[in-house]
């Protein structure tokens, strides 16, 4: 005889223990809900413990709303509403209210005083529970049933959970380790959703050259990186980098990742470092021409080491041909040009992006215009909110992709108690 399914109702079911998530049935939980938050995992918030490389890079300073907006591009003024009802502002506030310091550091990044994602994730852990929200690990979701226009249960292994509204923060496709695989994706199109195509954001690039192994491990501090596709400049900016075994990473090269992969599907594309941002080409020229005066019997390798990094200096030599033992007065007219070619232009030809497995976010997502920016809540599904990555957002590193979060799981949370069960929404687009 086959068994009783279990079945507990809540007033919210979150699907999706990320910071959107955890953030969503926290809110919901003060405005009086009966919250269970479903985590595929074993554990909650496993992607947030490896943010900002561990450090967890809260939010950003820049409160003035308009302009942080203008960091995701086109579709920043879906989070106008959300950023208004719960800012930067509002968000530190959030963790100094619960005892967890922040700092500020370059960039207007902020972090926990304690440099620990692990602080950050212990305090949502406590909340969790002081807030009395179940908390399901494990969580195997068989089927999510619909029935005219609303959601009327999700089956889960021996266990069905029914709710007065649902929301899927199950963010994107970036870490799948995490349990970020897409999921929420796949729902939300089976319920009529349109899913931009999702790709990878935040993301390193590859090389085509071999000698990039060479300089694995280097960091590059005020450089300026192009981009360049058919001789014409698509992108610049300027900040830090790294080499990679196989290419290049780093806040410049993550900033720059969403746009490579677009130009990338139009043909190839070419990188250039300016090593020298300070410097034109006629006085980077002359400094060259000082130093080689100035140390005419010593070899060009130990010459170069007042005008590069160490482990740049075989590489540079090697691609410009001249002789690593060279002294300074033999070096000529055109080695200096090349010299001075490679230290304002740099070259390396973009292969690809790494992917999925090594992005930090992931661009595409449910489509905004069937998401109301007021409440969060699905145009098509009349019990059913969004939070997080899983939507079409994306923004630059400097923790504007976790205040997404914040803000969009704050505003859902609390949308989703007062506003009770759904009556049909207009589709219409004009609060827009």
């Amino acid at each position: 005889m086959k068994p009783l399914m279990q079945t507990k109702e809540y007033d919210l079911a979150i699907i999706g223990a990320g910071p959107a998530g955890m953030m969503a049935a926290l809110r919901a939980a003060e405005c009086g809900a009966r919250v269970v938050l479903l985590e595929k995992k074993h554990m909650p918030g496993i992607k947030l413990l490896m943010t900002g490389k561990e450090r967890c890079n809260i939010t950003n300073s820049e409160t003035d709303v308009r302009k942080f907006t203008a960091h995701y591009g086109k579709n920043g003024k879906f989070l106008l509403n959300a950023l208004y009802y719960f800012g930067v502002a509002e968000t530190i506030e959030f963790f100094h209210r619960h005892n967890l310091k922040t700092k500020v550091e370059r960039g207007g990044r902020i972090f926990p005083e304690s440099d620990r994602a692990k602080d950050v994730h212990d305090l949502f852990l406590r909340l969790i529970k002081k807030n009395n929200i179940t908390l399901l690990t494990s969580c195997s979701i068989k089927k999510i049933s619909l029935k005219q226009d609303v959601i009327e249960k999700i089956t889960l292994d021996g266990m069905e959970i029914t709710a007065g509204n649902y929301l899927i923060s199950t963010g994107g496709r970036s870490y799948p380790q995490t349990g970020s695989t897409g999921d929420g994706y796949t729902w939300a199109r089976q319920m009529g959703h349109t899913i931009i195509k999702p790709g990878p954001a935040l993301t390193p690039v590859l090389v085509r050259e071999q000698w990039v192994k060479e300089l694995e491990g280097l960091s590059l501090k005020n450089v300026s990186i192009s981009v360049y596709q058919n001789n014409k400049k698509k992108d610049e900016r300027f900040g830090e980098a790294l080499f990679t075994g196989f290419g290049m990473s780093g806040p410049v090269i993550l900033d720059m990742s969403k746009h490579i992969g677009e130009l990338l599907a139009n043909g190839p594309v070419e990188l250039f470092i300016d090593f020298k941002t300070a410097l034109d080409f006629d006085m980077l020229d002359k400094r060259i021409l000082r130093d080689l005066e100035g140390h005419k019997n010593k070899a060009i390798r130990n010459i170069l080491q007042e005008l590069l990094p160490q482990k740049m200096i075989p590489v540079v030599l090697q691609l410009t041909g001249i002789d690593p033992e060279k002294k300074g007065h033999s070096i000529t007219k055109e080695e200096r040009k090349k010299l001075r070619a490679f230290l304002k232009q740099f070259p390396m030809t973009i292969k690809g992006l790494l992917g999925f497995d090594k992005a930090i976010i992931t661009t595409g997502g449910v489509h905004l215009k069937e998401v109301d920016p007021r409440t969060m809540r699905s145009r098509i599904v009349d019990n059913l909110f969004f939070a997080g990555e899983v939507l079409d957002l994306d923004g630059p590193t400097g923790g504007y992709n976790l205040q997404v979060c914040w803000s969009t799981g704050y505003l859902a949370g609390e949308s989703a108690v007062k506003l009770g069960p759904a009556e049909k929404q207009s589709k219409s687009q004009d609060e827009e």
